[in-house]
Parts: C-alpha cells; sequence; structure tokens
C-alpha cells in the first residue's frame, strides 16, 4: 500500500557528496525507514536505517561517519546525506520501510537510484 519513490542519485567524484531522497505515498510515521544498497554481482545489504519512534540510527560500518540518514514525518521521507564518497559506494541504492519497526526486514521497497563515484 506504501510506495516509495528515490531520487538524488547520479554520477559524484571520489570525496563527493550527494543526497539522497524517497518520499513515500502515504504517511509512515509509524515505519522504520532504510536505505540499502546492492553493488552488481553483490547481494542487497544494509546501509542505514532509521526508527519510526525517536529517529535513533544505525548505520553499516562502512558508511558510518560518512552517511546521515534523516526522515521528516511531515513530508514522509527519507533522506541519506553521503559524504567522502568513494568508488566502493557505486551501487543501487533502495529505499525501504517496515510497518513493524524492523532494521534488516522491510515490507515496501522503491525502485532504486544509480549512485556512481568515480575515481
Amino acid at each position: 500500500q506504501v510506495t516509495l519513490v528515490e531520487s538524488g542519485g547520479g554520477l559524484v567524484q571520489v570525496g563527493g557528496s550527494l543526497r539522497l531522497s524517497c518520499a513515500a505515498s502515504s504517511t509512515v510515521t509509524d515505519y522504520q525507514l532504510g536505505w540499502f544498497r546492492q553493488a552488481p554481482g553483490m547481494g542487497r545489504e544494509l546501509v542505514a536505517s532509521i526508527s519510526c519512534c525517536d529517529s535513533t540510527p544505525v548505520y553499516a560500518d562502512s558508511v558510518k561517519g560518512r552517511f546521515t540518514i534523516s526522515r521528516d514525518n511531515a513530508k514522509n521521507t527519507v533522506y541519506l546525506q553521503m559524504n567522502s564518497l568513494r568508488p566502493e559506494d557505486t551501487a543501487v541504492y533502495y529505499c525501504a520501510a517496515d510497518p513493524f519497526g524492523r532494521t534488516t526486514k522491510a515490507s515496501y521497497w522503491g525502485q532504486g537510484t544509480q549512485v556512481t563515484v568515480s575515481s
């Protein structure tokens, strides 16, 4: 019942920044929201997740200190600010939402947005 649409991906140089946005079609106030990514030939991995109630974030070790997840419940939107980008960050990034507050599992997924970091 929830449609997620990502935006903000693109091509950046090493060390650059991107801000991804994910807009939900309906309220996600009570949802866990997160970002996953999938590189070619690789599985989908959790990048960051943020809780529904107190906005507590969790991050993959590979992005800690570089990426920041945030949410705006009034806009039904979750963001991923990506700084100090590296070539290994290149992947398709997917927005995810889960009404049960799960961090590593999601009920709804966006279509994905490509992030490419050139060296």
